[in-house]
């Protein structure tokens, strides 16, 4: 047992020293907007976002791959997830996962997320109402988890992720890796967890939008007139995020139970904040959620989260039936309203 808390000990020490080498925190300097593919910060699950992305300690089911891959360590027999809802500024979100239980080796997950913009007119100087084409935008996420207790207390999960963004014809792509534990305290009810997500490459676009002609002594009248060239992008990081986090029950009897969570993430392109969240469930059939995410964040446009879940058994058998509600507050951009479906087999 000492071995194995050992293990974990370095595990999250490693994970601590690898995002301090890539943040070089600067608490004068945000740095918001030094990083791409920002699709990959937005809350996975119904459950997560109610409680305000307060979810690192007490993550349990599929969405664990977004928040922390661990947490997949405690999901039984086989999950499907999916949720669409209209993200911010008209685009479109979308997450899907599907996961099992292989005994004695581990709980393997594999998910898709995507955001999408709605088309639009190319416009240029000289065509300021439009070509007459149409772009759009896509940004997207593949990838494969999984999740194993190595005891009874303590659990470890990591994730591999191809990331790739588009506009129109260019685009960009690259590899990222999530790594996470959770540990059940000797306290009663108290699991600490940890997470760096995000971890990989940085992204650049490239395509045929980039190419032009371009006349290299525009002076010498005598010359090749134009050459074939290309743009080059700089390449960005992607949004390295490093979680901690405490969660456990206030109350835990049979028919009523409440949760609490607690989140600190140090991101590199902001400043460090705290996520709060609660749960009560009744029955362990309805729950009711809150939760007040970015506390700390300077110029933070998030506010309160509140949602609403049903676990709903399938013709009186042991599957059963997920649906969330989630209402969030974004500030001067609105609220998002999210439904997501859950089935347990």
């Amino acid at each position: 047992m000492n071995k194995i808390k050992y293990i974990a000990f370095v595990i999250v020490f490693l994970i601590g020293a690898a995002v301090q080498a890539q943040l070089e925190n600067d608490q004068d300097i945000s740095k918001v907007g030094t990083t791409a593919a920002q699709f990959l910060k937005i809350s996975s699950g119904g459950r997560g976002l109610a409680m305000g992305s307060a979810n690192v300690a007490v993550c349990s089911d599929l969405t664990s791959s977004f928040w922390n891959p661990a947490g997949l360590a405690h999901l039984k027999g086989i999950q499907v997830y999916f949720e669409n809802n209209g993200w911010l500024a008209g685009t479109d979100y979308n997450y899907g996962s599907f996961g099992f239980e292989w005994p004695r080796v581990g709980v393997f997950s594999l998910s898709l997320k995507m955001l999408s913009s709605p088309d639009d007119l190319v416009r240029t100087v000289d065509e300021p109402s439009g070509t007459g084409e149409k772009f759009n935008a896509q940004d997207m996420s593949i990838g494969i988890s999984v999740g194993k207790s190595l005891t009874d207390q303590l659990s470890l999960g990591a994730s591999i992720n191809n990331i790739r963004q588009r506009i129109w014809h260019s685009s960009g792509q690259t590899v990222a890796v999530d790594i996470g534990v959770q540990y059940k305290t000797p306290i009663k009810d108290i699991i600490l967890g940890a997470s760096i997500a995000n971890f990989g490459n940085d992204i650049s676009l490239s395509g045929r939008d980039m190419n032009l002609s371009v006349d290299p002594d525009p002076n010498n009248q005598g010359n090749i007139e134009f050459v074939n060239a290309q743009y080059e992008t700089d390449a960005f990081p992607l949004p390295l995020l490093f979680r901690v986090g405490i969660g456990g029950h206030l109350i835990n009897k049979e028919k009523l139970n409440v949760l609490f969570a607690i989140d600190a993430v140090h991101p590199n392109d902001n400043y460090e904040y705290l996520n709060l969240g609660l749960e009560t469930n009744i029955n362990n059939m309805f729950s009711i959620r809150a939760g007040y995410p970015g506390i700390g964040k300077k110029d933070a446009i998030e506010g309160l989260s509140v949602g609403v879940g049903i676990k709903y058994p399938i013709m009186k058998t042991s599957n059963t039936l997920v649906i969330d509600y989630t209402s969030a507050d974004f500030g001067p951009l609105g609220m998002i309203q999210r439904v997501s479906l859950g089935f347990n087999y």
